[in-house]
């Protein structure tokens, strides 16, 4: 009983996890259609700088500075979300093709650093000995997997309020009416460049914090970590969850984890250890099966966006009465 507590506790932190990142994509897609396939990388920043910031010095790498946790995470999320302000600054003014491929390339050329910079990220072989939190209580596994469960909890919770009221404030009725008719926000005054550069830096502040958050609960982090894969279980959770929703994006990631977690579980067991690598392969089917079946049955997720600026696609013609004439 205690070990299925345990598990169910740090499956759940690690889906909170994950749910930081969504929400953070959140923003920058669903809010405001900003096309981000760079997520790997934004979430590889945020692991690697809180870690070099919280860990204890190790001969012959940089770093070491054995910094509280929290200035970790905060560091993390503000390195991503000055990346984001960098790529974004480069790209936002072209057209959003422009901002995918920027996006993508980033998370490349940040992935074969983290591979190359050995005496700052550790190289193939990562960063060990990441402090995880409450770790004076790693002797009693349940207490451990409960108090880290509490301090994700209170993370997404405090994510999710701070994304809603920003979405829910003038400026997110801005990123909005940008997504839904860019021209109509034009005219009354608003600069898109201005409103999409804040919320791509804002949603790649979160996502860092939700890499710091996962490399910590983990304790040890590499480049295999940040595949393009991770964009694309990111993306999937949006899309399962409902794009342009914060409690969709919440719930996606809680599910789509489930799915893979619980594939993985099935692949260790009905596969002998040489086939396993190659079977592992089926738990992106098992994603991509989930993926077509909510698009097929529910487009806009398990829960959509409410109150959609929409332009009108009609206009209807004003009624002429009976026996009017009109002036040819």
């Amino acid at each position: 009983m205690i070990d299925l507590l345990s598990y169910a506790a740090f499956f759940l932190t690690m889906a909170l996890t994950y749910a930081v990142i969504c929400l953070g994509l959140n923003l920058q897609w669903g809010q405001t259609g900003l096309f981000n396939v760079g997520v790997a990388g934004f979430v590889a920043v945020g692991a690697y700088v809180s870690a070099i910031l919280t860990t204890p010095p190790i001969e012959g790498r940089l770093g070491g500075f054995e910094l509280p946790m929290i200035f970790g995470w905060l560091g993390g999320g503000l390195a991503a979300g000055l990346l984001c302000l960098a790529i974004g600054a480069l790209t936002l003014r072209l057209r959003s093709d422009y901002l995918a491929i920027a996006t993508f390339g980033a998370a490349v050329v940040i992935q074969l650093a983290l591979l190359n910079l050995e005496g700052l990220t550790g190289g193939p072989f990562g960063v060990g000995f990441i402090p995880r939190p409450f770790g004076a209580l790693q002797g009693d596994a349940d207490l451990f997997a409960l108090s880290n469960l509490s301090v994700m909890i209170v993370t997404v919770l405090i994510c999710y309020l701070a994304l809603e009221h920003l979405v829910r404030s003038p400026w997110g009725r801005v990123l909005r009416a940008l997504r839904e008719d860019e021209t109509a926000a034009r005219a009354l005054g608003k600069n898109p460049v201005t409103y999409r550069l804040q919320a791509f830096a804002i949603g790649g502040f979160v996502m860092g914090i939700g890499g710091a958050a996962q490399g910590h609960f983990i304790g040890f982090i590499a480049p295999d970590n940040y595949l393009p894969i991770l964009t694309f279980q990111v993306w999937t959770m949006l899309i399962v969850g409902g794009s342009g929703n914060m409690r969709g994006a919440i719930l996606g990631a809680v599910l789509v984890w489930a799915i893979w977690a619980v594939s993985g579980s099935a692949v260790s067991a009905l596969f002998p250890t040489e086939q396993q690598a190659r079977a592992a392969s089926l738990q992106i089917v098992m994603i991509g099966v989930a993926l077509c079946a909510v698009l097929l049955l529910r487009p806009r997720g398990l829960l959509g966006e409410a109150g959609t600026l929409r332009r009108a696609k009609t206009r209807t013609a004003p009624k002429i009465s009976e026996g009017t004439e009109t002036n040819a």
